[in-house]
């Protein structure tokens, strides 16, 4: 899967979009376009934690932290990891938009986390809310993010694909394996990584490091398994789902979250040519 620049994603849009292009030229309203932090830096105010084998916002073994004005994430309240899968939700949805998380792997895995779960952690997208998960599920129902860090010495991408309760189309055919590697390179070490999520509601979505598209995907939807101990009546397969909550994870490997913001694009979504006005904008997004 070769890498698509970033410049030229607003022509990939035309694919997905049930609508022909306007003549006219839109004049984007660039003011508009500001990048909103959804953590302040100082405190967790805003944000939900669901962790496995626990209740709603119990934040067990002060596993989501804030400190030298980072989100932590951290083991130390812990004496065995127990597959206890958490997940720190922004308490609100969203459809349409260009998220950006900065993160680097830190420290040593937490005693009894899996072999896989090394260097590994993920961004949820379009994921259930935290109030419809149940007490002892593991994931939420969404469109994984996966971030991989390297372990020195192999290759190992990062922002992978993963599918907690979902699939996707790839090509116009529905991919139903659960997870699939990007075109990235590896980012060994404790070094920091920005990583771009360009989600537009149940069409298209781009994988983006260091300006290009290392992985793409259309029609994010119910269906499939790898997830576990959930409400089945929060997974109709084979509807289309159109926006959802984004959440950080935790997998066992302590991992540092700096910056975690969103540039909302739900106010272009019913006008194509709006969109791709917008999303023409985005490349100068990148590295502000």
């Amino acid at each position: 899967m070769r890498t698509i620049p970033i410049a030229l994603l607003f022509c990939l849009i035309s694919c997905y979009s049930c609508q022909a292009p306007k003549e006219t030229n839109y004049q984007l309203d660039k003011e508009g376009m500001e990048w909103r932090s959804l953590f302040n830096g100082e405190n967790l105010d805003g944000w939900r934690i669901k962790i496995s084998k626990h209740e709603l916002d119990e934040n067990f073994g002060n596993t989501f932290r804030v400190e030298d004005n980072l989100m932590k994430v951290r083991y130390d309240g812990y004496d065995d990891f127990d597959q206890q899968y958490g997940h720190i939700f922004f308490d609100e949805s969203f459809s349409h938009y260009l998220f950006r998380v900065t993160y680097r792997f830190v420290g040593e895995q937490a005693p009894g986390g899996e072999g896989w779960a090394f260097r590994n952690s993920g961004v949820m997208l379009h994921g259930q809310s935290p109030e419809s998960m149940t007490k002892d599920q593991d994931f939420p129902i969404s469109i994984e993010g996966q971030l991989l860090g390297g372990d020195g010495e192999n290759p190992r991408p990062t922002s992978n694909l993963c599918t907690p309760g979902t699939h996707v189309e790839i090509d116009g055919e529905l991919f139903t394996p659960h997870c699939l590697n990007s075109n990235s390179k590896t980012y060994h070490g404790d070094q920091w990584v920005a990583a771009y999520f360009l989600v537009l509601g149940d069409s298209v979505a781009h994988h983006i490091l260091e300006g290009d598209t290392v992985l793409s995907y259309q029609k994010p939807q119910y269906g499939g398994g790898n997830v576990s101990n959930h409400d089945p009546s929060a997974k109709k397969d084979g509807e289309l789902i159109p926006e959802g909550y984004i959440s950080l994870q935790s997998e066992s490997h302590p991992i540092d979250f700096q910056k975690v913001e969103i540039l909302d694009l739900r106010k272009y979504a019913e006008d194509p040519e709006a969109l791709r006005a917008a999303l023409e904008n985005i490349g100068e997004k990148l590295n502000d």
